[in-house]
């Protein structure tokens, strides 16, 4: 009994340890790689592979993970700094960047640091951008600004496995001075706008008072036009009115004139014309002188028919002509 026991404790820690050796064995054969993250691999110090997200095998002792990059957008803040423009005008400009790692392997044995890399790249190239510009230019053209030194981080970080995507200004601040001149040159430029608008205001009212003035003359005169021809078209058919009734009266009295009837009635008439005009001369004037011939009405009736026949006689002339 004394010698099976000890045989027994070997057997149970040699497998015992084994058990162990194969957990650290499958644990450092087996790499779970999480999403958006790359594994880059050296076997015996050398680059071997990439992992990339999911499960992957390694020769225990033999591979190892030398660095592990994430794939995802970066957002890395670029420090302040001094930059002088093209008309010699110091300014302070900050941004903030945006990357992303598409080759881990360049981003891994080609820069120390990526991140830092591009970092300062782009606050030199953004010092190279702004000193080819005016200060006006700045403020106008700023993302055209962005956009030139996106273009140029991007040709120089090529070799890095490095991408910047955008890169954004966050602000720009020029020296005290140049603030106040700004705000005084904005000033006069807000009141010469103000000017102009109530200037331009001014002049449109009197246009539109002219031109509400020249409507209202043309109107008037439309309206005493319309009105002088309705007058004389009213004047034009009451004459003609008055001329129609006339002759048809006069038609009418001709016709009746052609009757023995009508000869009687104008003799009757013309006799008491003539009698009513003797009369009216002797009211006027104490003395009157008559002739012989002319005291007896019938001798005045014979005088008036003798003018009107010839006065039938003459008109049958005509209307026979």
């Amino acid at each position: 009994m004394e010698y099976v026991v000890p045989t027994l404790d070997i057997v149970f820690s040699f497998w015992v340890g084994l058990a162990l050796l194969s957990v650290i064995l499958i644990k450092n054969a087996v790499k779970f790689v999480p999403q958006n993250m790359a594994y880059v691999i050296e076997r015996f110090g050398k680059y071997h592979k990439t992992m990339e997200a999911g499960l992957n095998v390694l020769i225990p002792f033999i591979d190892r993970v030398a660095y592990q990059c994430t794939l995802k957008e970066q957002a890395s803040d670029v420090p302040s700094q001094s930059a002088i423009t093209k008309d010699n005008i110091s300014l302070i400009v900050d941004g903030v960047l945006y990357l992303k790692v598409l080759n881990p392997y360049r981003a891994s044995y080609g820069v120390d640091d990526y991140l830092y890399a591009v970092t300062q790249l782009a606050q030199t190239t953004m010092r190279s951008e702004i000193g080819q510009m005016d200060l006006d230019k700045t403020f106008e053209e700023r993302e055209s600004l962005n956009t030139n030194i996106v273009a140029a981080i991007n040709e120089a970080a090529g070799p890095w496995g490095v991408q910047v995507l955008r890169y954004e200004i966050k602000d720009i601040e020029p020296p005290r001075s140049v603030l106040d001149a700004m705000e005084r040159q904005m000033k006069a430029e807000r009141e010469k706008r103000a000017v102009i608008l109530e200037s331009e205001g001014k002049r449109q009212s009197a246009i539109n008072v002219a031109e509400g003035e020249k409507q209202a003359r043309v109107l008037a005169a439309e309206a005493d036009r319309a009105e002088q021809i309705l007058n004389s078209q009213g004047e034009a058919q009451a004459i003609i009115a008055v001329a129609d009734a006339k002759a048809k009266a006069l038609k009418i009295i001709g016709d009746v004139a052609n009757t023995v009837q009508g000869q009687r009635a104008i003799q009757l008439e013309l006799a008491s014309g003539a009698i009513e005009a003797k009369k009216a001369i002797a009211k006027e004037s104490s003395v009157i002188l008559l002739a012989d011939s002319q005291t007896q009405a019938a001798n005045i009736v014979t005088e008036a028919m003798t003018i009107l026949g010839t006065l039938n006689k003459n008109s049958t002339q005509y209307s026979q002509s």
